[in-house]
C-alpha cells in the first residue's frame, strides 16, 4: 500500500483507531494510577581485593582470582547474608509477618527462611564495571523500610565476610591449641629424660670433666713413654752387668777396694822378692788380697742385684702406667659415650622446643585472626530514604503507552480492512477488480448531517460499496 492508501484507510477507521488508542492509553493510565508507589534505596560498598592481609601481611591469593568478584555477588544474594538481615531487622518478632508466613505456608519450613527469600525477591545487587564497587538497591512501598532494608543487608555482607574469615582462624586455632598441648607434653617429656640421665651420669650442662680426663691421659702416656725408656735402660744394663761392666767399675766402693788390692799386690810382689813365700808378711799380705777380691766380688754381686732389681722396679712402673693408661682410656670412651647418649637427649630437647615454640607463634597468629574485626569490605554509601518514588514512572509508562496504543491501533486499523477490504480508490478499482476506470464522482465538499444514533445509515455512494456487490453479476 502507498502512503495515499495508508492516508484514506486511516481516515475511514479513524473512530476504531482512536477507540483502541483511548482504551490503551486509559488502561495504562488507571494502572499508573491504582499501582501503589514504590521505592528504592541504594547503598555501594567497595571490595578491597589489592591491599594486603594486616595480619597475615601479604595479599591472599583468592582475592585475585577472576571469580573473585563474582564469588562476592553470590554471598550478597545468598540466604546466609539474607538470614543475617532479617536477625538485624528483628522481622521475625513481628506478628503480621508470622501471619502472613502462617497463611502462605501453613506453617511449614522455617519462617526466617522464608522472611529471607522475601527480602532477596527485591533485593538488587549490580556489580561496577572494572572496579570493585558494589550497589545494592532495594525496592519497598515504604522508603524508610527500603533504606532500612538495603543497610542491613550491607552490614550482614560485611558481617558474614568477617565471619567467614574468622571462622576457619578459629577452627585452626582449637587445632593448634592441642597441637600445643602435646608439643609441651613431648617437651617436657624430653627435658625430664635429659635431666635424669645427667643425674643418674653425673653430667651438668658446663660438664669439664672430659678435658681433665683428656689431660690425665696426656699425662700417662708421657709417663708411660718414659718409664719405658727407663726400662729398657736397665734392660740393657742387666743384660751386660759383669765383674767388668761399667757399672761395677763406676762403682766407688769397687774402685776404691781395686786401688787398694793393686797396692797389696805390688807389696805381695815386693816382700815375696825379699822374704819369699813362705814368709808370714808375705802370707798375710796373700791373705789381705784375698779378702780384698771376695770383697770386690761381693760389692760387684751387689751392683748387679741393684741393676737387676732397678730393671724390675722399671717393668714393674711400666706395667702399672700401661694399666693406668688402659683404665683412663676406657673412662674417657664411656664418658664420650655418655656425652653422646646426652647430647642426643639434648637434641631431642631442643627439637621439641623449637616445635613448640613454631606451633606457639601459629597459635598467636591464628588467635590475633580468630579475634579479627576487620574485613576489605567497606562502606562507600549509605542507604537513605528516597524522597521521590521509583516505580510507576508515569511520565515514561504514559510516553510508553502512547506508543504502544498507537502501533496497537494501527494494527487494528489494518487488520480490519484486510478482513472487510473496500474500493475507496481508483487504484483498488484497477488493481484489486482489474477493471478500468471509466469515471469517478467527486466527493461532496458540503458535510453531510450526522446521522442520529438509533438511525441506520442508507449506502448509495460507490465508496461504501463492499468489494462483493461491485463483483455481482449485472442481471
Amino acid at each position: 500500500m502507498s502512503p495515499s492508501q495508508l492516508l484514506i484507510i486511516f481516515k475511514a477507521r479513524w473512530r476504531i483507531m482512536l477507540a483502541v488508542f483511548l482504551a490503551v492509553v486509559l488502561t495504562v493510565l488507571a494502572g499508573v494510577l491504582l499501582l501503589p508507589k514504590k521505592y528504592t534505596a541504594s547503598a555501594s560498598v567497595l571490595v578491597d581485593v589489592k591491599s594486603p592481609d594486616p595480619i597475615a601481611g601479604m595479599v591472599l591469593p583468592g582475592m585475585m582470582t577472576p571469580g573473585y568478584m563474582a564469588t562476592q555477588m553470590d554471598l550478597i544474594q545468598s540466604e546466609r547474608v539474607a538470614r543475617g538481615a532479617v536477625r538485624a531487622l528483628r522481622l521475625t518478632e513481628s506478628p503480621q509477618m508470622r501471619e502472613q508466613w502462617q497463611e502462605k505456608t501453613e506453617g511449614v519450613g522455617s519462617f526466617e527462611a522464608w522472611i529471607a527469600g522475601l527480602l532477596q525477591a527485591g533485593l538488587e545487587v549490580r556489580p561496577s564495571r572494572e572496579s570493585s564497587v558494589i550497589s545494592f538497591s532495594y525496592e519497598a512501598v515504604d522508603p524508610n523500610f527500603a533504606a532500612a532494608i538495603a543497610n542491613a543487608f550491607v552490614q550482614s555482607y560485611i558481617n558474614t565476610t568477617l565471619e567467614l574469615r574468622i571462622e576457619p582462624a578459629r577452627q585452626f586455632g582449637a587445632l593448634f591449641e592441642a597441637q600445643a598441648k602435646l608439643a609441651r607434653e613431648r617437651l617436657e617429656a624430653a627435658q625430664t629424660r635429659l635431666s635424669a640421665y645427667q643425674k643418674e651420669k653425673g653430667l651438668i650442662a658446663t660438664d669439664e670433666r672430659l678435658d681433665v680426663e683428656n689431660a690425665r691421659l696426656n699425662e700417662l702416656s708421657s709417663q708411660l713413654v718414659a718409664v719405658q725408656t727407663m726400662s729398657a735402660e736397665a734392660s740393657s744394663r742387666k743384660s751386660k752387668v759383669s765383674s767388668s761392666s761399667q757399672e761395677v767399675l763406676n762403682n766407688p766402693v769397687v774402685s776404691t777396694l781395686k786401688a787398694e788390692m793393686s797396692r797389696q799386690e805390688a807389696r805381695l810382689k815386693e816382700l815375696n822378692s825379699r822374704l819369699g813365700s813362705a814368709h808370714p808378711q808375705v802370707i798375710e799380705a796373700q791373705a789381705s788380697i784375698n779378702e780384698l777380691r771376695d770383697r770386690i766380688a761381693a760389692e760387684a754381686s751387689r751392683v748387679n742385684t741393684s741393676v737387676a732389681i732397678n730393671s724390675a722396679v722399671s717393668q714393674q712402673r711400666e706395667a702399672q702406667i700401661r694399666e693406668a693408661l688402659e683404665q683412663q682410656r676406657e673412662k674417657i670412651l664411656k664418658l664420650k659415650e655418655q656425652r653422646d647418649e646426652a647430647s642426643v637427649l639434648l637434641r631431642d630437647v631442643e627439637s621439641a622446643q623449637r616445635a613448640y615454640e613454631t606451633i606457639n607463634a601459629r597459635l598467636s597468629q591464628v588467635a590475633i585472626e580468630g579475634q579479627s574485626n576487620q574485613t576489605n569490605v567497606s562502606v562507600i554509601k549509605q542507604a537513605m530514604p528516597p524522597s521521590e518514588p521509583s516505580s510507576p514512572r508515569i511520565m515514561i509508562n504514559m510516553v510508553l503507552a502512547v506508543l504502544a496504543g498507537g502501533m496497537l491501533s494501527v494494527i487494528v486499523g489494518l487488520l480490519l480492512e484486510i478482513r472487510d477490504r473496500r474500493l475507496r480508490t481508483d487504484f483498488d478499482v484497477t488493481e484489486l477488480l482489474e477493471l478500468p476506470v471509466l469515471g469517478s464522482i467527486p466527493t461532496r465538499n458540503k458535510p453531510e448531517p450526522r446521522a442520529l444514533p438509533w438511525r441506520k445509515k442508507t449506502v448509495t455512494d460507490t465508496e461504501s460499496r463492499t468489494l462483493p456487490e461491485l463483483t455481482a453479476p449485472r442481471s
